[in-house]
């Protein structure tokens, strides 16, 4: 499919309705399995758990906290394991929600590039949590310029909107996919089980000219798990369509929907903040940051040559080594030596892994290869014998492996966007570095200064 021109194309659409963010429904819980941690980045003032036990989900409940993030990272899992986790969380949720006396609604949060475990993870809800009659489909993320309009799902670049699989994210070893329009998307995904003309669809008509009313009607009209395709091209449709769903919803409708950050902030009715910068985080001038960088998406590499330019002060670390048995300790431990050299000399630092990208012979290999990667810089992290002003973590996996594992957050509090699109979180007094913030960097959001401006921002 080729791309498009931005202006010409929002010339043809119906006219915009005004924004209005309608606080969620106070009866329930909505609670959002995300499979990396990036998808925070629209939210604030609430919590996310990266340990879902049971004791954890029902403290949630009972204090009858609006909405909270479960953080499975189940991106970087094989799809039967991504399955069989969220279907243990989910299974755990429901005990919770039964002994809270809470009622819920679940969110699937993906990656607004399309990337993930769609069918197995909204699958794995349905089976704990269901039955759902409709699964609603929404990757319209606004900050990160993922646009989709007449079912077809576009991704910004400057003023040209590339249709999703023309573009990198779509080559993607793992989560590659070949169609565009999300109802040849979705039949492509379920190989054939769901078809492209079974799948329903809101239009931007439904919602800009017929409003939440229309949407609702049409969203009453799902059955036996649906799916459905949500078209979004601002943030007040997803306003509108998330007023529709819980309209629906009053009315005995029960919906799942899969889809990225933006959906969230409109569903729970959050109004855009300003973002955060070092005066609002309560930084001092104590100290240096840390920026880790581990994602490989093309994005990701510009603008880490674009902070590498800068002159900032810069540790590679060889994936190669990482890869190899003998070696991986040793080129640890060389590069946490480096980083500390650094920070005790109050430079801010940025580690990253070599660029060359290693792929395996198949998604699980490849899958593989990034968590050994992935432990390598955990173990930097975890074993750092200087306290950073802040860490950057660049990259999903990258960053849910670094906040759970190397600095061991259970509960984490959303603070706010530090660039749009790019969340901070302040790890609680259990973690191994509470009250510092961690910014958690998507692989794919913010342009080729991204990262320098980050660092100057936190300056």
């Amino acid at each position: 499919m080729p791309s498009v021109n931005k202006i010409d194309l929002f010339k043809t659409l119906p006219p915009e309705r005004p924004l209005v963010l309608k606080p969620a429904p106070s009866d329930r819980s909505i609670v959002v399995f995300d499979d990396d941690p990036t998808g925070t980045q629209t939210v604030y003032d609430l919590p996310v758990l990266t340990d879902w036990s049971a004791d954890g989900l029902l403290r949630e409940l009972r204090a009858g906290t609006p909405a909270f993030y479960v953080l499975t990272n189940s991106r970087s899992l094989p799809g039967p394991e991504a399955r069989a986790l969220t279907l243990d969380a989910a299974l755990r949720l429901k005990l919770a929600a039964l002994a809270a006396g809470r009622k819920i609604s679940v969110i699937s949060r993906s990656d607004s590039t399309l990337r993930g475990h769609y069918p197995a993870e909204t699958d794995a809800l349905d089976e704990a949590l269901g039955p759902h009659d409709g699964v609603l489909i929404a990757p319209f993320f606004l900050e990160g310029g993922r646009f989709t309009i007449n079912d077809v799902h576009y991704v910004a670049e400057g003023d040209a909107l590339v249709p999703a699989a023309e573009t990198p994210f779509a080559r993607d070893a793992a989560f590659g996919y070949q169609h565009s329009n999300l109802r040849e998307w979705v039949e492509e995904k379920t190989r054939g089980r769901v078809r492209a003309g079974d799948v329903a669809s809101i239009s931007l008509s439904d919602s800009r000219a017929g409003g939440a009313t229309r949407v609702a009607e049409k969203l009453a009209t799902l059955a036996g798990g649906r799916v459905c395709v949500v078209n979004a091209a601002s943030l007040s449709d997803m306003a509108i369509v998330a007023d529709g769903l819980a309209q629906a919803e009053a009315r005995g409708k029960r919906l799942l929907c899969r889809s990225a950050a933006s959906f969230v902030q409109a569903r729970l009715g959050l109004p855009t903040r300003p973002l955060l910068d070092a005066r609002a985080l309560g930084l001092k001038r104590d100290s240096a940051g840390l920026i880790i960088v581990g994602s490989y998406v093309p994005k990701t590499t510009v603008q880490l040559n674009a902070l590498l330019a800068s002159g900032i002060a810069a540790v590679e670390i060889d994936v190669a080594q990482l890869l190899n048995d003998e070696q991986h300790a040793m080129e640890v431990a060389r590069a946490r030596n480096a980083v500390e050299a650094h920070l005790r000399a109050g430079a801010d630092v940025v580690v990253y892994t070599s660029r060359e990208l290693v792929s395996g012979v198949d998604a699980r290999d490849s899958l593989a290869i990034g968590a050994r990667v992935s432990s390598g810089l955990v173990t930097l992290l975890r074993d750092l014998r200087v306290r950073p002003r802040y860490v950057i973590a660049k990259g999903g996996i990258t960053s849910s492996d670094l906040a759970t594992k190397a600095l061991e957050m259970r509960r984490a509090w959303v603070l706010g966007q530090l660039l749009p699109g790019v969340p901070v979180w302040r790890g609680e007094k259990e973690s191994r570095v509470p009250g510092m913030p961690y910014v958690v960097f998507p692989g794919n959001v913010g342009g080729e200064n991204a990262l320098v401006d980050a660092v100057n921002v936190l300056a």
